[in-house]
């Protein structure tokens, strides 16, 4: 309860914390917050010549099939890169006032919700212009993004403090996370390596989940797996629990480290 209470205390401070994640990053570019939808359109448009004419990928609609994989990626590796040096990067702030630590990589996750909400908009715009339409699954969107938005705030609660400590972490993350987006069904879909020995991979990559659910609801226009959500619930509150309270004990000696 003190967390929530902390967190209202300071709710003032998050939300201006949470504008600039939002609008920092592009401050001194010309196009601005645009930037954001920007990178996964250029993104996009590079696979979307790639593979269907290239690599002669026969995926129907295969412009929204990449772009219900590539958003809801840019908001995970957005979250968990600026996330995780959200603690080392603010090194001063820390030093001189003192404010719940926690609201740094909250602030980083929660910009990331923002900007994916307004880009659903994009994934909207390409499924009814590719005659993919919308059905009445969208309303289990939020339900999705919850389950992201848990994932990657338990992620970034731990590689945030682990990054005070051991300054490598943010290269690792980096690292780790340009092996996920080929280990995650985003350029292809998971079927393809259903029975094989690879298999195994996505069903210990919560993101592969997350990306298929948001291909069921805006691509297939089918029920996402609800049992498979309700585990990934249950799995990604218990990491959360568990991240924060690593992250509270490590939060001691913020000031010290950085």
């Amino acid at each position: 309860m003190n967390f929530f209470k902390e967190l209202y205390k300071y709710r003032e401070f998050l939300r201006t914390n949470v504008k600039k994640e939002i609008r920092g990053k592009y401050k001194a570019s010309f196009l601005g917050v645009l930037w954001s939808f920007i990178n996964p359109l250029l993104q996009v448009l590079v696979y979307a010549i790639v593979f269907p004419y290239i690599m002669r990928v026969k995926t129907p609609h295969y412009l929204v099939f990449l772009i219900c994989g590539i958003i809801p990626w840019t908001w995970f590796t957005t979250s968990m890169v600026g996330g995780t040096t959200s603690i080392s990067t603010n090194g001063n702030l820390i030093k001189k006032v003192y404010f719940p630590r926690e609201i740094l990589p909250i602030s980083t996750v929660t910009s990331g919700v923002v900007n994916f909400s307004i880009s659903c908009i994009i994934i909207i715009i390409f499924a009814l212009l590719d005659g993919v339409g919308i059905s009445w699954h969208i309303v289990f969107l939020p339900l999705i993004m919850l389950l992201q938005y848990i994932f990657s705030l338990a992620l970034v609660f731990l590689t945030s403090s682990f990054n005070v400590y051991v300054k490598d972490v943010e290269y690792m993350v980096g690292f780790i996370i340009n092996l996920m987006f080929y280990a995650t069904p985003i350029l292809y879909s998971a079927d393809m390596f259903n029975g094989t020995k690879f298999a195994w991979i996505f069903k210990l990559n919560p993101m592969a989940y997350l990306v298929e659910s948001y291909r069921n609801i805006f691509y297939a226009h089918h029920i996402p797996g609800i049992k498979s959500m309700l585990i990934l619930l249950g799995a990604g509150l218990i990491l959360l629990l568990i991240s924060f309270a690593i992250f509270k004990k490590l939060e001691k000696r913020f000031a010290e480290e950085i």
